[in-house]
This record gives structure tokens, sequence and C-alpha cells, in this order.
């Protein structure tokens, strides 16, 4: 069945959508925190992971109703993956560009202090917002092999250990070294997506992460934000871009188009009832594990819309998360 409850990242706590008896109720939660981040537990979807902009880590394991800390306080939490393998294993990134794991569900946390050693980090910088320090925006873990771990920076680059994270590459070739999204594919271990503020906007990985490729063949925009993968096609794609880094933070004015690449032919807009171009930007693009060829779009004005498929009808579901800033989980 389709999603029933959303729960959205609105720059000051969460807003949750639920459908109950075929009518939506919106909540809103952790209103005294800048919520930045979320990660869902991927077997048991009661527990959900926020991370916070300077008060660490809170947990909800009743589906986002209420929540408490659970540690890293003081952090600033850029990104939180749970492993789909061990749900207690949870990894985090902050600002500064740190990685902290928790193999306890989040009772006790250590740094990856193998991180700090990558030569390039030196390099990265992201002029996002103050104080202007890189920071680790999407960790994206192996559906089937627990030692490897690919990361995004913004901005700097992409890394990867294929050890636990004892030993760390350096940026993988053909990557876009500013990562907005990153993401692995559900099942198929070899597939990994970003999207990103350079080169081509979004890259791929049909190597577990090992090279990386920018199709360009059909993209008219070039500022990446959002990517989803269709869980049992893992050759079908989909981006979310607009014309720059002004436009698309621009309430009003991103000039968004939502993309799908099919087995590698030429990028396709996406039309089928969306606004052309997309006015709020899709922050955040979502596929059903459980449902082939359905795919959300959260937009930066609270709407969510829906497609059964792979994006060639859309419809606009009946609620507003007030904003998507810029995350969303939906279970």
């Amino acid at each position: 069945m389709p999603f029933t409850t959303f729960i959205a990242t609105t720059g000051r706590g969460l807003t949750r959508a639920t459908l109950t008896n075929d009518q939506w109720s919106i909540e809103s939660a952790l209103i005294d925190q800048a919520v930045r981040c979320l990660a869902i537990d991927p077997i048991n979807h009661a527990t959900i992971y926020a991370g916070t902009h300077g008060n660490g880590i809170y947990r909800s394991t009743d589906r986002g109703i209420s929540w408490c800390p659970i540690g890293l306080a003081g952090a600033i939490v850029k990104a939180i993956a749970v492993s789909r393998l061990d749900p207690k294993t949870i990894y985090v990134g902050t600002q500064p560009p740190l990685i902290y794991v928790s193999r306890d569900g989040g009772s006790n946390w250590a740094e990856l202090v193998s991180f700090r050693k990558i030569f390039s980090r030196r390099f990265w910088f992201s002029p996002a917002e103050s104080p202007f320090k890189a920071y680790v925006q999407s960790i994206a873990l192996s559906p089937i092999d627990p030692k490897i771990i690919t990361v995004g920076i913004e901005a700097g680059a992409v890394v990867r250990s294929i050890d636990v994270g004892q030993t760390w590459s350096d940026h993988r070739r053909g990557a876009l070294r500013d990562c907005h999204s990153l993401i692995a594919h559900h099942s198929n271990s070899e597939w990994l997506y970003e999207a990103g503020g350079t080169g081509a906007g979004a890259s791929f990985s049909c190597d577990g992460g090992a090279t990386w490729k920018q199709p360009r063949i059909g993209l008219d925009r070039h500022y990446g934000w959002a990517v989803a993968a269709d869980p049992a096609r893992p050759e079908v794609w989909y981006a979310s871009l607009s014309p720059s880094a002004f436009k698309a933070h621009s309430d009003g004015n991103a000039q968004a188009v939502i993309f799908r690449s099919a087995g590698g032919a030429a990028w396709q807009p996406l039309a089928g009832g969306l606004p052309q171009p997309l006015n709020f930007m899709p922050y955040t693009l979502l596929t059903d594990p459980t449902a082939p060829g359905h795919v959300y779009a959260g937009l930066s004005n609270g709407d969510v819309w829906h497609s059964i498929d792979h994006g060639d009808t859309w419809q606009q579901l009946p609620f507003n998360l007030k904003s998507i800033n810029r995350a969303l989980i939906a279970f």
C-alpha cells in the first residue's frame, strides 16, 4: 500500500502527516529544535532518528510522535544512516566533517578517527552556511556488505571505505565534489546515486561506488539536489535539478525539473501533472521498496506529489507539511 506517514524537517522542528480512516492529520514535533536530518530504522519503522544543529541526536520509538535525546550533545548533525543489515548500527555525519558510529542503537557513540586522515579534507569548504566549513551531507551504506560505507561532503568529495571505516579512499573520480544527496540502492549493492552542485548535477556508480559517471544528455539544468531509484530496476533513477543554487533555494522561483534516467538513455523531464517548471525545489525524492514504479517528490513549500508509473503521471497528495527543509521520510 502507499505510504501513510510522512515526516519532514521544517527548519525548526518537524511536521508529521498521518493517514487514518481516509483522513490526513497534521502534527508538529521537536518544535524547539533545529532538525537537519532524519533516518528510519529499515526493519522497525516505529524507530526514527533526527539530527539537530547543536543538540545531537534524538530518537522516536513511536513513529515520530515523541522524542528523546540519545547522545552527541552539542554536535551539528547533518547526516544519519541506519544499517539495513544490523539496525543497531547507526552512522552519523557532522559539521565539521566527522563520522561517528553507534553499534548499540544509539546508547554509545565513537568517532571513526580515520576519517580525519583523508588527504583532500584540508581543501574542503562549503559556502552554504556560516561558519562556511564543509560537512558530511550524506552517508550511504551497502545493503549487503557491512564493510562498505560511502560518504558525500558538501563541499569537497565523495569518499569510500571498504573496511568498516578503518581506512578511506579519497574523492572517487567522476563523482560530484559538491554533494547534496547520496543514496545506495535498496537491494542491489552495485548501484549508488548522487545529486550535487558541480558537474552535470547528477552522477551514479554501478560498481559499488568505486567509479562514477555523470550522464548529461537531456539535462538543461545542472544544479542537482535529490535522487531516488526504483527498487526493482536499479537502472531507473530520478534527480531533481534547478538552473542554479540561487534559484533552487528561492521559493517561488526554483525553476526546477524532476528528470528520469532509464537504462542509460537520455534524461527525460517528467511532467504528467507536475507544474512546469516547479516553482518550489524538490528537496526530497523517495521510492517505496515494496512498490516498484512508485515515486514521491517533496517540495520546499511542503507539498508532496506521488506517481505510480515511474513518474509518467503525478498527483498531489491532499496535505501540506508547512515546508520541507530539507529532509523527508515516509513509511
